[in-house]
């Protein structure tokens, strides 16, 4: 065989593997990989009712095509009905922020390999000049009009995958689904099905989808945005935040930090709420055991001890200020909150699930990264 045949056969081979792996995804961690915990808080054949928080650890790749987001999300419904959680009246809690990060949703694959958030929209802004250019100028009254902009460039694409994952999700998994929350310009409901006003006011919000894949009432707005959202955020009203009157119990949900607010829990128990959902998102890696700062760009509720700042620990704020130590107040005999885990850009994520029930907080096992708790009630 003739060197010249030889060097053709070795182009050939070279030729074939760039083919053959070009269309290839990525090597990703798989999701069964990540859970750490899967935990029937208090198993009983008589209790037919369930809430099941899902913790995720989420990492950029999952975010950048619907598909993508939509085969994680289901990987965490799927080990739970593997595991027997799912009732006939069940739903699934999902945390803050979930959605928020499908702003990146049909970016370039590079703009994950970023080390910073801020690196990658500024990526992302250079990515889509024009659109961006539009969006800025045609900005509302946001101090943070470059943010601002890069949410309203890519609200449709952003709604229609977070409305596609969690609609398809609830329909195949025959469940109510709490989809975390996601940043959106004046969200709305119309029969079911999720509409954004590209010019509007930008909220976070969340939803509340039924086993048809339908939405259920209308948004749940954050009432109570933190420093980090204000530049861009508009609040919800306290008296706006729905009870939905679910098949199994009637049902509210206060986005993090509203559940922090004392009128929040007065406006919901008003209202006859039985159970209460809170999704939550912690930045910062390890923040949990630091020093707990106080109220983020509110004021403190005149019900705070203000010796508690820079004393306590941000996990026992949590447990004295948040959800555990407002429901005791109220008629409401069950309550879980979830914390958003995951590798996203150099944000850090830190905080495990605070569970009530009957007036007590639930000591649970807590995850390294993703895990899957079940309270049946």
């Amino acid at each position: 065989m003739t060197n010249r045949v030889i060097s053709f056969l070795i182009l050939c081979l070279f030729v074939w593997l760039i083919w053959s792996n070009s269309g290839k995804k990525p090597n990703l961690p798989k999701t069964e990989d990540f859970i750490s915990t899967v935990q029937e808080i208090n198993p009983s054949d008589s209790l037919t009712k369930a809430i099941i928080g899902i913790q995720p650890y989420m990492v950029l790749e999952d975010y950048l095509t619907k598909e993508q987001f939509k085969d994680k999300i289901g990987k965490y419904i799927l080990r739970a009905q593997e595991e027997g959680l799912i009732k006939d009246n069940t739903i699934l809690l999902f945390p803050e922020y979930l959605g928020t990060w499908l702003v990146i949703a049909g970016e370039k694959r590079s703009l994950a390999k970023e080390e910073t958030l801020e690196k990658a929209l500024r990526k992302m802004v250079l990515s889509n000049f024009f659109k961006f250019i539009w969006n800025w100028l045609r900005a509302g009254k946001e101090k943070d009009k470059a943010a601002a902009a890069i949410f309203r460039m890519k609200s449709q694409s952003m709604a229609k995958s977070y409305y596609y994952t969690f609609s398809e999700l609830a329909k195949e998994s025959n469940t109510y689904i709490a989809a975390g929350s996601i940043i959106l310009p004046e969200p709305s409901v119309q029969d079911g099905n999720l509409k954004v006003n590209v010019s509007g006011p930008l909220y976070n919000a969340s939803f509340i989808f039924g086993p048809d894949g339908k939405i259920i009432g209308g948004p749940i707005l954050k009432a109570f945005p933190i420093e980090s959202e204000l530049p861009f955020v508009n609040a919800g009203k306290v008296s706006e935040i729905p009870v939905f009157d679910l098949p199994f119990a009637k049902t509210s949900l206060l986005i993090c930090a509203d559940s922090w607010f004392p009128e929040a829990y007065k406006s919901i128990d008003s209202k006859g709420a039985e159970i209460l959902l809170v999704p939550s998102y912690c930045t910062g890696n390890g923040t949990m055991a630091k020093s707990w700062k106080g109220y983020s760009g509110q004021a403190a509720p005149k019900e705070t001890n203000l010796g508690d700042i820079n004393s306590i620990t941000e996990a026992q704020a949590w447990e004295k200020y948040a959800l555990p130590g407002q429901l005791s107040k109220t008629n409401i005999q069950v309550g879980m909150n979830v914390f958003l885990r995951g590798a996203l850009w150099d944000l850090g994520a830190d905080g495990q699930p605070l569970v009530y029930f009957q007036g007590n907080l639930i000591p649970v096992s807590h995850a390294e990264k993703a895990g899957i708790w079940s309270l049946n009630f």
